[in-house]
């Protein structure tokens, strides 16, 4: 197992070479199976309520046409002591209940789009909020603006936020569905150990760059 890699290819057989317990965390976005994708070419090129710019095209690529095998689940449970995953709530069939809920507040206005976004972790903690604007052009932190290179991208911020109740330093995390690699960045400001699987090329060779970028920008 190599630390600290973005790899190209599918999840499950990359999980299937793990052993038991060898990942302290996974901190992912897997596919709701919505077609979210097919939502946002729709939407391409057009403003959305208060939207402040028009939306972005992001291409044809169809990756949420469904969601994850029971199998991949089972898989991120058997290789990690802990998890967070986004679009809980779309997973339930597959989710034991918890009580540690984190709650994304978008603070987005009134648009086409979700106030809030979900992500269920295995923690027995308190449900925890954290509110952050990510609406477009308009951000949290407008004086560091993140470019959006994936549809369903999150801010860096509330990856370093999970990371921060639920890691420490040197821990090992990974992100099965890794899309433009925000968790490899986010574990890179915090000194913790990723390993990104991704299986669109297009968003492996984005990850890449921005790992480089920060390594060049830190060092």
């Amino acid at each position: 197992m190599e630390l600290n890699k973005i790899i190209h290819g599918d999840c499950l057989e990359y999980m299937k070479t793990l052993p038991d317990k060898c990942i302290d965390l996974i901190l992912t976005d897997p596919p709701y199976g919505i077609n979210v994708g097919k939502g946002f070419k729709s939407r391409a090129n057009k403003r959305n309520g208060t939207s402040a710019a028009i939306s972005k095209d992001y291409g044809d690529i169809m990756w949420d046409a469904k969601i994850p095998s029971k199998e991949v689940f089972m898989e991120m449970f058997r290789i990690s002591k802990n998890q967070v995953i986004f679009g809980g709530n779309y997973f339930t069939r597959y989710l034991p209940p918890s009580s540690g809920w984190i709650v994304w507040d978008k603070n987005n206005g009134e648009n086409d789009y979700a106030d809030c976004e979900l992500a269920w972790s295995s923690f027995s903690k308190p449900l925890r909020k954290i509110k952050h604007t990510w609406n477009g052009m308009i951000q949290e932190d407008m004086g560091n603006k993140e470019y959006r290179h994936h549809p369903t991208q999150k801010p860096l911020d509330v990856m370093k936020f999970c990371l921060d109740l639920y890691s420490k330093e040197n821990d090992i995390i990974f992100d099965p569905f890794a899309g433009s690699c925000t968790t490899a960045i986010a574990c890179i400001n915090l000194k913790r150990n990723y390993i990104c699987v991704e299986k669109e090329k297009k968003y492996v060779d984005i990850g890449l760059q921005r790992v480089d970028s920060m390594t060049k920008s830190l060092f």
